[in-house]
This record gives C-alpha cells, structure tokens and sequence, in this order.
C-alpha cells in the first residue's frame, strides 16, 4: 500500500528528499502529501520505505485506503522506471 502523511506532519521536509526515486512527496498546505499512484513503499528502490524512517513525528504511515501486495507495487516501480532494473534485495 502506499503511504500517507498525517495531520501529525510538522512541515519540517525531511520526508521530500528521501523519495528521490519516485518522486511522490510534494509540499502542501499545510503539510506535505504523498502521490498513491507514485509511492510504492521504496520497493524497487530501497529495502523500506525511508519516508517513515526520518519523519521526527512518525507522520508517514501507510495508507489502508490503497492496499496493494508487493507484486503490484514492483508493477508499480516498473511503470514509473520502464526498461530500469530494480535494485536487489528491494522486492
């Protein structure tokens, strides 16, 4: 499932840079959001998600509203990266 930023979110950024794969995180109002259709909860790119391992506020958290198997977030990957092989060990 992807993730979500909550209401918790301090606006502090340091989620932003982490997703420099796919490019899901953007800055809101007031809080930043996350992109469902471009998170894949790092598989593909890292071995967890590294949005929730440095948010100070514990504010990323997955999303029950966009469940997916990680089958289907690998499709993702592969969607977002056509003709990219994903990095070993994050699938």
């Amino acid at each position: 499932m992807a993730y979500v930023i909550t209401e918790d979110c301090i606006n502090c950024g340091a989620c932003e840079p982490e997703c420099d794969k796919n490019f899901a995180i953007k800055e809101g109002d007031p809080i930043y959001v996350i992109d469902p259709n471009k998170c894949t909860e790092c598989v593909g790119n890292y071995e967890s998600p590294r949005c929730a391992l440095v948010c100070p506020v514990d504010a990323c958290v997955p999303d029950t509203r966009h469940q997916e198997t990680r089958e289907q977030l690998l499709q993702k990957w592969q969607g977002l990266h056509p003709g990219e092989t994903p990095v070993p060990g994050t699938f």
